[in-house]
């Protein structure tokens, strides 16, 4: 049986990194992107079990890259992780399956993480 495969989206470097050897020590599939128009090519390529997804990056944002998505017709659960106050509004507004606030613990990332992808 293969692992799920996880997308993490953030403009962050240090946090993408970060993430993903988290991910990876947890045996989960992981792939990145620095923006939505580079994680929208990669959603395009590797259906990913969830995206992780910054709401504040360069070139395209957390809502286009959502709204990119709707007018492809593609459905993959996303977990929203930003530094805003309004973390649950913005993760309610693109319809994402959780959120995180920033900076948030290890073990938090990855209770969200198991929960969204057994739910699938």
């Amino acid at each position: 049986m293969s692992h799920p495969s996880i997308l993490v989206v953030d403009d962050d470097p240090s946090i993408r990194r970060i993430v993903s050897e988290i991910l990876a020590m947890e045996e989960y599939e992981v792939a990145t992107a620095p923006n939505g128009a580079e994680a929208l090519l990669a959603v395009e390529h590797d259906r990913p079990t969830l995206v992780l997804l910054d709401m504040r990056m360069p070139v395209l944002d957390g809502w286009g890259f959502v709204e990119a998505l709707k007018e492809r017709n593609i459905v993959v659960p996303i977990l929203v992780m930003t530094a805003a106050q309004d973390t649950a509004r913005w993760a309610a507004e693109v319809g994402a399956a959780g959120h995180l606030a920033k900076p948030f613990d290890m073990s938090e990332l990855l209770a969200a993480v198991e929960r969204l992808c057994g739910a699938i």
